[in-house]
């Protein structure tokens, strides 16, 4: 299970990158989609014209009005085909300004990652934004492969840790408010990108506490134990993939991703602009 994660966690900037990067704005502005608009109606694209309640639904953490101001009219301006291919565009232009494609071992890598998210595509039962991406076609330059298999991977994983979320008992501002209290991500950032409201936040962490969850601020021994078992259990829910390399194949890929993650890090894909 440990190198089940080690391998998706050094290779996940090569997916994240595509939430900051420039190419990403740029193309998005030219369908017509501005603000976060394009970040919805992007990642929301595999299941076509996607509703606001829909995407609150699946992305699970950002404040639901939030989310229906911003896709208002998204699809009015553009088509979830046009938002897709600027997408995969984006992702490609972003990744070779960071030289994935003249990084040593691309093919193995792409092989190994590629066989995880298609043996997770045997697994697609209860997880919608991982299946509604699993139905797109596979780009066909290496590169955009990539970067579409380890889009599979992620959404794989997060579908399974929303499930966990909600057999805990954890909503969406809760669980943003225990990731903030682990000092993992700022809580500025967190705020700013999932848009709640101060006084709703403010209300939930006051109720997390009552809870026992927090201490102050920080995560209660409670609060750790209840983390570190979501986490454990998204862990295990994401084996279906990564079971079909094994542990070799995993380990292997973790050493392979180590210099593709670092790559993208270095480039600056990852910093908000």
């Amino acid at each position: 299970m440990k190198t089940a994660r080690a391998a998706w966690r050094r290779l996940e900037p090569v997916h994240g990158m595509i939430y900051f990067v420039p190419e990403a704005r740029r193309r998005y502005a030219d369908l017509g989609l501005s603000g976060r608009a394009g970040y919805f109606a992007s990642r929301g694209a595999a299941f076509g014209r996607a509703s606001a309640e829909l995407i609150i639904s699946t992305f699970y953490n950002f404040n639901p009005a939030f989310v229906r101001q911003a896709v208002d009219g998204a699809w009015d301006a553009t088509t979830p085909q046009q938002v897709l291919d600027a997408r995969y565009a984006a992702a490609g232009e972003a990744l070779r300004r960071a030289g994935i494609h003249e990084l040593p071992d691309l093919d193995e890598v792409l092989a190994l990652t590629r066989r995880a998210a298609e043996a997770a595509g045997e697994h697609g039962q209860g997880r919608p934004l991982f299946a509604a991406h699993a139905a797109l076609p596979w780009p066909e330059e290496p590169v955009v492969q990539l970067w579409h298999a380890q889009t599979l991977l992620r959404e794989f994983r997060g579908d399974g840790h929303v499930a966990c979320l909600l057999t805990e008992g954890v909503g969406g501002l809760e669980a943003l408010i225990l990731h903030a209290a682990t000092g993992e991500v700022p809580v500025d950032l967190l705020k700013a990108t999932r848009a709640w409201p101060e006084e709703e936040w403010a209300g939930t962490r006051e109720r997390l506490r009552e809870r026992g969850l927090l201490d102050g601020d920080s995560l209660s021994p409670e609060g750790l134990l209840l983390r570190r078992h979501i986490e454990d259990r998204t862990d295990r829910l994401s084996l279906p993939a990564y079971g079909a390399l094994g542990d070799a194949g995993c380990e292997r890929l973790a050493e392979l991703a180590s210099p593709y993650g670092r790559a993208v890090v270095e480039a600056g894909l990852l910093k908000l602009g």
